[in-house]
């Protein structure tokens, strides 16, 4: 008797991280697989994400991890927990980019790019036969459940037995997360929450003047309060509408949330956070009093002129000259931040896919057979190897789920791949 052999047909919609993450998956467990990426190449998030050395994963304590991504830990902790930080360093080691983890905890290739580890990633796929699909748009599926599918030879329809959606979130549309997506699956009785920017700047109130002249100047070695409550140590950037950066990232969900509350949210910037008040008044103190305030602040703290501007900016005109008055000004900066920046603008999103929408192998239970992952789902972190890991591993965690749904149901004959 001739053995029946199992090989369904998968189409991962997406070739992002999460996307090629869920068809390596796949590819592993035997099936057919075609990844449809609309960007002419794959992986252009990935490689934007290599620009600042491609940080991977954060070496913190499994709890600390996986409290970064809030709300949404209890889903998010099941995809952690079946690929850890530690599995995101071995992974990338067989890949040929052994890793290394840097003063912060952050853990990077050593390359410190993404190239590299993309063309490892798109090679190991090609050689277990994955068809990678360039310039192919999802255009959803038609009457008879077929997936609809454009590309440069025109539309066509796929009989698949399961797809896996990876089609980002909607920031850094040039790059192919573009977020069209959400009116498709809301129309299929999908739950999809309202995409809101997530590491992203802000809109603040200062003068013309002053961004035009700062604009992409660092603010390097501060502290960020938010209503002197949570203090963010590190740096921020000026733009042509306000700020942003690390600091400004790593409170940006709350940030957010109380200006969607109030209306805005007052922050303050500390100049030099490594020293008190009376440190600061004393070392002004010692400087001439006919110096200008430039000078002062140069000469007695080293504030390079943007920081001396911001401070013209907080007080709404030349700061008060007393001593313990500008140091109490130094430390404690006022910034009023209007509305988040666009939300194209930001480095990830949160809404998306609501996770009671999903079962718990990531599969949509309005959809059976359709599964999501990366940035389509409701979840947002701070940057830190915290994005990475999550769409990798939710990634992972859908393509092991779509196998494990079509093992267990293998419900009719499954045509090859189109």
């Amino acid at each position: 008797m001739t053995e029946f052999v199992f090989r369904p047909h998968v189409a991962v919609i997406g070739g992002g991280p999460a996307g090629l993450a869920a068809a390596e998956v796949l590819s592993a467990h035997g099936c057919g697989v075609s990844v449809v990426e609309q960007m002419p190449t794959m992986g252009r998030k990935l490689l934007m994400a290599g620009r600042g050395g491609l940080n991977l994963t954060h070496s913190e304590p499994a709890d600390a991890f996986a409290a970064r991504y809030g709300a949404a830990r209890p889903m998010m902790e099941r995809a952690l927990q079946a690929f850890t930080p530690q599995d995101m360093v071995k992974w990338a080691g067989e890949l040929g980019q052994p890793c290394f983890t840097g003063s912060s905890g952050r853990i990077f290739p050593r390359a410190m790019k993404a190239s590299p580890l993309l063309r490892a990633w798109l090679a190991r796929l090609a050689a277990r036969g994955v068809r990678l699909l360039t310039r192919h748009r999802w255009e959803g599926w038609d009457a008879d459940g077929r997936l609809r599918v454009s590309g440069p030879g025109g539309p066509v329809c796929w009989r698949v037995n399961a797809t896996v959606l990876a089609l980002g979130g909607a920031s850094w549309a040039r790059l192919g997360s573009d977020g069209a997506w959400r009116e498709r699956l809301l129309g299929l009785n999908v739950d999809v929450s309202p995409f809101a920017p997530a590491n992203c700047g802000f809109v603040t109130g200062w003068r013309d003047a002053f961004t035009s002249r700062f604009a992409g100047t660092p603010l390097r070695g501060i502290a960020l309060t938010l209503d002197k409550g949570d203090t963010v140590r590190g740096e921020a950037v000026v733009t042509g509408m306000g700020i942003e950066g690390g600091a400004v990232y790593a409170l940006s969900a709350a940030i957010r949330d109380r200006i969607a509350r109030n209306g805005q949210a007052l922050v303050h910037i500390d100049l030099r956070p490594a020293l008190d008040v009376a440190e600061i008044a004393t070392r002004i103190a010692r400087v001439r009093s006919r110096e200008s305030l430039s000078n002062t602040l140069r000469k007695a703290l080293r504030l390079p002129p943007v920081a001396v501007a911001l401070l013209r900016e907080g007080e709404g005109g030349p700061p008060a000259r007393d001593p313990a008055a500008l140091a109490r000004l130094v430390k404690a900066v006022p910034v009023m931040l209007r509305a988040p920046a666009p939300l194209d603008r930001a480095i990830s999103v949160a809404g998306g896919i609501a996770w009671p929408g999903l079962d718990e192998h990531f599969m949509l239970r309005a959809l059976p057979g359709v599964f999501a992952a990366g940035e389509m789902l409701d979840w947002e972190a701070p940057t830190g190897g915290y994005l990475l890991q999550g769409c990798i591993a939710t990634g992972r965690m859908a393509g092991q789920g779509a196998w494990e749904w079509l093992r267990d149901s293998q419900r009719g004959r499954y045509p090859s791949a189109p």
